[in-house]
């Protein structure tokens, strides 16, 4: 499956509750520092979901994102199954 690479607006993603309850601010800020270095990376996962995007997998590159006082972030669309 080839994965669709797109640049979304932050604030359009929705991070679930359990998976921000794992969030390392010590993480995000070396993810930040590394950003500044190098660019982004790694785009982060979501999937559709109404007219939001719901974030898959990048919760410290998203966190890295807004540190850094960005809008948007890269991503990739994937199909993951809803419980």
């Amino acid at each position: 499956m080839a994965l669709k690479k797109q640049t979304l607006t932050i604030h359009d993603v929705y991070v679930p509750v359990k998976r921000r309850q794992t969030l390392d601010l010590q993480k995000v800020d070396a993810l930040a520092e590394s950003m500044m270095e190098k660019g982004h990376e790694a785009p982060i996962l979501v999937r559709p979901d109404g007219q939001r995007f719901v974030l898959v997998e990048g919760l410290h590159r998203l966190e890295a994102c807004k540190a850094l006082g960005e809008t948007t972030v890269p991503a990739y669309f994937v199909q993951a199954r809803q419980h």
